[in-house]
């Protein structure tokens, strides 16, 4: 992993800020408090999000309500940019989170987020769920936390190097085992409680297969019963079905009965019906015989209407004619008069606008007067005319209503007479209905008589039928019973079968559990005396292994630091064991240069270690130190020159407030803090 650039929106001391990473050596420079060290959280806080028991709001700078880190780094050739919010709320929190690989950017969980960077990183997939241990010993360990793992317990020591080693898994295997064997005993202890009756079933099985064989026997010895009573049951059957033939035959008969007496009954009833219309018949063809018809006088009368109908007709032309005449005279009067009344009241002329001659105007007036009256006249004269023809067309129509009386009556006297002769004719047929009928009722009287022969002859079967019901009856109730003892016996043989079905297939549960059980034991024997002891032994060699080279480089890096004549070493619990003079120094008695070379020397070597052991992670090229010079002397100092060639990294950013440290580095970033805000001043 490569850094190349980090931006600070609100965090910490910065409003904003952009940083730049060249490859080498980089010191971030600056007074103690100016925000170097800001810049690391910053670091930590881009790739791994807030940590268990960090608050956001040691990050989040004061009475702003949103921060981001923005940071973009190389591995493996790709360009990754990551970015992560905080926002204030209730408490301070991440709001989102964001990763782009070579411009492809994806919105992720804090949890996604994490989850890819480690993946990014190489990272063990054990460490997703722990804290930033891996990173905080191979990359930026704060110089107090280093310290303060020196002089924490053993235990809890050993505890936190398994963890950065990823070789807690051992511890993990042995409580694992622990828990297993325990499960492992309690299992054989229900399988011990089900295979204690193995014996007692197969005794069981013996027992009931004898029982089942004793059931087979009779079951047969049943089934021979069954079929002889079944044969017994159908011979009585069939006797009886032959009766009954006999018995329905009779019932037949009786049916045939009621059915011919319902024929005689309604042949009578048509023989009465058919008595009734003859004699009605009978009377109406008498009735007419009175009247005379003569057909003759239907074409005289209608003959006689036709001229009479032709007169009328021309009268009403005429009539019509004279109407219009007497109305257009009528309206020469209507004329007439009005032009009078104009004439009468005109002065003077309304075409040539002269006065009207008073002669001349009488001579006019005169002359329609006279023509008024000559209408009036000849209106009279239609008039009497007019008069005289609607008297004749009364007289015509009163003629034509006389004659098509008599042509109604004629007609309906001609309907009646042919009436007359579908009477004749319908009482013929109703004569020969009734001597078919009379007949018919003979034939059945006959067949009556005969029927009822026929039915007293088939009476005797009745109590030959009752008398083979009972018999069958009672035969069907032997078979009845010989199957419901089959049936029982047949159920019984199934639940036998089915019980020691049941008790072999428990009987060889139990032999498999008793298998299981003996594997079981031997598992638990092999796991509590042998793997625990070889899990064990591995762990002892792992750490003795690591312990051997930790201590070598932890000698190497401390005098490299210190100048005086040192025994340095580590014990079994990995504490640093500090010697002169072969008396044993304790850490609280070092001076401040000694134990910060112990803490930067227990560093440097468990970062070489670490790579060393997982040697395929992304950070192995990147190392930040955080004032690894706290409390040195001038000589020490001259000597970090030669511990950061012997780092031998592609990136190493060290943060210092020491100006001597900035002649040993290839870049220097310098930061200052003004009114409470820090920046980059310049970068050299």
């Amino acid at each position: 992993m490569k850094l190349k650039k980090i931006i600070l929106e609100n965090i910490r001391s910065y409003e904003y800020q952009e940083i730049s990473f060249s490859d080498g050596s980089v010191l971030l420079s600056g007074d103690i408090g100016s925000g170097k060290t800001s810049v690391l959280l910053g670091i930590e806080f881009a790739l791994f999000g807030l940590q268990p028991g960090q608050r956001g709001a040691a990050l989040l700078r004061n009475q702003e309500q949103d921060g981001k880190v923005v940071m973009e780094i190389e591995i493996d050739g790709q360009s990754i940019i990551i970015e992560r919010t905080l926002k204030r709320g209730k408490t301070v929190s991440q709001s989102s989170c964001s990763i782009s690989i070579d411009n492809e950017k994806k919105d992720l969980s804090v949890t996604e987020l994490k989850n890819k960077i480690l993946e990014l990183l190489n990272y063990p997939k054990e460490f997703a769920k722990k804290q930033n241990l891996l990173y905080r010993f191979t990359v930026y360990t704060p110089q107090e936390e280093m310290k303060q793992i020196i002089i924490q317990d053993p235990e809890s020591r050993i505890n936190t190097l398994r963890h950065v080693f990823g070789i807690d898994k051992y511890k993990k295997i042995l409580e694992n085992v622990s828990i297993l064997t325990a499960k492992l005993r309690e299992e054989m202890r229900i399988k011990q409680a089900i295979t204690a009756n193995i014996e007692q079933d197969k005794m069981s099985i013996d027992l009931k297969e004898k029982e089942l064989e004793i059931k087979n026997k009779n079951l047969v010895l049943s089934g021979d019963e069954f079929v002889l009573k079944q044969s017994q049951r159908k011979k009585i059957q069939s006797e009886k079905d032959e009766v009954s033939k006999k018995r329905e035959e009779r019932l037949k008969f009786q049916q045939e009965i009621e059915k011919a007496r319902i024929m005689m009954a309604t042949k009578k009833d048509y023989i009465l019906n058919n008595s009734r219309l003859i004699k009605q018949l009978d009377m109406q063809i008498k009735e007419f015989l009175v009247f005379e018809y003569d057909e003759s006088k239907i074409s005289e009368f209608e003959n006689e209407i036709g001229p009479i109908k032709k007169t009328k007709q021309e009268l009403n032309e005429k009539n019509l004619v004279i109407t219009s005449q007497i109305q257009s005279l009528k309206l020469k009067n209507q004329e007439n008069n009005i032009i009078k009344e104009k004439l009468s009241r005109i002065e003077v002329c309304p075409t040539c606008m002269q006065d009207v001659n008073k002669t001349y105007k009488f001579n006019v007036l005169n002359k329609l007067d006279s023509n008024l009256v000559d209408n009036l006249r000849k209106i009279d004269i239609l008039s009497l005319e007019k008069k005289s023809i609607d008297a004749k067309i009364e007289e015509a129509d009163l003629k034509i209503s006389l004659k098509t009386k008599k042509v109604q009556e004629l007609n309906i006297l001609k309907v009646k007479y042919e009436g007359i002769t579908e009477k004749k004719k319908r009482l013929g047929e109703l004569e020969k209905e009734n001597l078919s009928l009379e007949k018919d009722v003979e034939l059945l009287n006959k067949h009556l008589e005969n029927m009822k022969i026929s039915i007293f002859e088939l009476t005797k079967f009745d109590n030959l039928f009752n008398k083979l019901q009972q018999e069958y009856e009672s035969a069907v109730e032997q078979e009845r019973f010989a199957e419901i003892k089959s049936a029982e016996l047949k159920k019984e043989i199934d639940f036998f079968s089915f019980q020691i079905k049941e008790l072999k297939e428990k009987l060889k549960k139990s032999e498999q559990i008793r298998s299981e059980l003996n594997y079981l034991t031997h598992l638990e024997d092999w796991l509590s005396k042998n793997f625990t002891q070889l899990i064990s032994h591995v762990e002892r060699n792992v750490m003795t292994n690591l312990k051997i080279e930790f201590s070598k480089l932890f000698s190497e890096w401390f005098l490299m630091l210190v100048s005086d004549p040192f025994n340095v070493r580590l014990s079994d619990d990995f504490t640093p064991v500090i010697e002169q003079q072969d008396y044993e120094i304790d850490y609280e008695y070092l001076s401040g240069g000694e134990r910060t070379a112990v803490a930067l020397a227990y560093r440097l070597s468990l970062n070489q270690v670490i790579n060393s052991l997982i040697s395929k992670i992304k950070t192995r090229d990147i190392v930040i130190l955080d004032e690894p010079t706290d409390g040195f002397s001038d000589q020490q100092l001259d000597k970090m020159r030669d511990v950061f060639q012997q780092l031998n990294v592609k990136q190493l950013i060290i943060v210092s407030h020491e100006q001597k440290i900035e002649g040993f580095v290839e870049n220097v970033l310098r930061f200052k803090k003004e009114n409470g805000i820090s920046k980059m001043s310049y970068q050299i």
